[in-house]
């Protein structure tokens, strides 16, 4: 069974993007180390699926890039008509609790819950998280994207590590001691 890990950066104060979603400051050379992807190779070699809002979808297509994931499973949760698959990615419209699930027991590595706020905060709310990367840039942005959105209600993690990887950066993982037990 595949474990869902929310894999993201936010800042001090927890927000993954400024108001207008900008998310520039993200790589700000003032924090980031030119060369250092601070963990990021290693935890892209253990997922085959991605998943992530139509928000954030289109933010990393308005980034005139290449698609990032082209080798993996790629899955983008709307509430809308969506457009056509395109051939990276697959638009999931139905029940995303079950979805979820299902993807969860049939997953041979783990599945990247690459974001936003409304994704975040409904596969919290749902129990569906089972790891937590948090990347800490420090900067505080006073205003913007929050981490999680939504009503989540109550969820305790625990700490499972910290690793400062430079003066700069800090990464914290949290694992959910209570995930996958809710559907078996």
């Amino acid at each position: 069974m595949g474990k869902i890990i929310l894999y993201i950066a936010a800042s001090i104060d927890g927000y993954i993007a400024k108001k207008d979603g900008d998310t520039s400051w993200l790589h700000d050379q003032d924090f980031i180390t030119p060369g250092m992807d601070y963990g990021y190779g290693e935890f892209y070699g253990q997922i085959d699926t991605t998943l992530m809002g139509a928000e954030t979808y289109r933010t990393i297509k308005g980034f005139n890039i290449p698609f990032p994931y082209p080798d993996k499973t790629n899955y983008v949760f709307t509430q809308s008509q969506p457009p056509p698959d395109d051939q990276h990615v697959e638009f999931i419209r139905r029940d995303i609790e079950a979805f979820a699930w299902d993807l969860k027991k049939r997953s041979k590595k783990d599945i990247w819950l690459v974001g936003g706020a409304t994704i975040n905060g409904l596969f919290l709310k749902q129990g569906l998280i089972d790891k937590i990367i948090l990347t800490v840039i420090p900067v505080v942005l006073g205003d913007g994207i929050p981490l999680f959105s939504g009503n989540t209600g109550e969820t305790k993690f625990k700490l499972a590590g910290v690793k400062q990887f430079d003066d700069k950066i800090s990464q914290i993982t949290f694992e959910d001691p209570n995930c996958g037990t809710a559907q078996v």
